[in-house]
């Protein structure tokens, strides 16, 4: 039963990062029916951006904002170079495709995911880079027999928070109600007075900060990071999205979580080297048997 327990805390701290990229895939996915193929490097050059300032900066952030502080604004420097990201890549590779159709989308999308990995091994090189360990120490906790590190609390907390935030600003703003309102039928959406471009504006400016926050929490949790690590991160959000129900935020979060404690279990129980298999495995499960997801497609609803 320990063992059961740890792997659960194990799978929520991983589901927690599908979630949070896959929550990038759901929103875009909502307003333009995109499957945006360039979020997982969004997420990798936040991780590394990330890295960046951690590893120069260390001393001027410790100094000045401590250990913790320094930890997010290394968090807000990567989120806020993700959003500026995020706007420049929609404005060149997606905005001028957008009248064509859906097809050039999805091919624009993979063409700035092959610019963004190649530039990231530009800049910081092909080899793995690794993480300040000095940044949260891997403090080993214990609770009644089961081991875990306050590092995975402060991701679940941290995780939880943003997915909390995301899912208040959908619901319950105007704002939200607008996006709802977008991602039902754009055209009349338009015709009521809603700037469109507002909320295109808003999912490839959040998107990608998410992403960027999540990057830094993988490199922090697993002290390296690599320039490809986005396309296998990517790909299993995208299964998270589509397993709780593709452009349904409450379905990327459950989806996430879901796929991150299934994908623990199997490497326990079975074997890690089948890990990924599982993730496949469950894509196709649910494809046959429940195609709009766990949580289903977003149906109209009164905005």
């Amino acid at each position: 039963m320990q063992i059961f327990f740890e792997q659960l805390i194990n799978g929520l701290t991983i589901g927690s990062f599908y979630a949070l990229i896959a929550l990038g895939y759901s929103m875009v996915y909502g307003v333009l029916k995109l499957i945006n193929f360039a979020h997982g490097d969004f997420f990798t050059l936040g991780s590394y951006l990330g890295y960046t300032v951690l590893v120069f900066g260390s001393a001027f952030l410790t100094l000045h904002f401590g250990l913790w502080g320094g930890l997010i604004v290394a968090m807000m420097v990567a989120a806020v170079s993700l959003a500026v990201v995020g706007i420049i890549v929609e404005r060149l590779a997606y905005r001028p495709v957008y009248p064509a159709g859906r097809l050039p989308a999805v091919v624009s999308a993979l063409g700035a995911s092959i610019f963004l990995q190649n530039l990231i091994m530009v800049i910081w090189g092909p080899r793995f880079q690794a993480y300040p360990t000095a940044v949260i120490p891997n403090i080993h906790m214990q609770l009644g027999g089961i081991h875990f590190t306050m590092l995975q609390v402060l991701i679940l907390v941290m995780s939880f928070f943003l997915m909390g935030g995301l899912y208040y600003i959908v619901q319950k703003t105007t704002f939200g109600a607008a996006i709802r309102a977008t991602a039902l039928d754009r055209d009349t959406t338009a015709l009521m007075g809603i700037n469109i471009n507002k909320v295109i504006l808003f999912v490839f400016t959040l998107g990608p900060a998410l992403g960027a926050i999540t990057g830094i929490m993988v490199g922090m949790y697993y002290r390296q990071i690599s320039f490809t690590m986005g396309w296998n991160y990517g790909l299993k959000a995208f299964t998270a999205s589509v397993l709780g129900g593709i452009g349904n935020i409450p379905g990327a979060m459950v989806g996430g979580l879901i796929l991150g404690v299934l994908e623990m279990f199997g490497a326990a129980y079975i074997s890690a080297a089948w890990k990924d298999v599982f993730v496949f495995l469950i894509l196709i499960l649910v494809l046959i048997f429940r195609p709009t997801g766990l949580l289903g497609e977003k149906q109209a609803d009164k905005v």
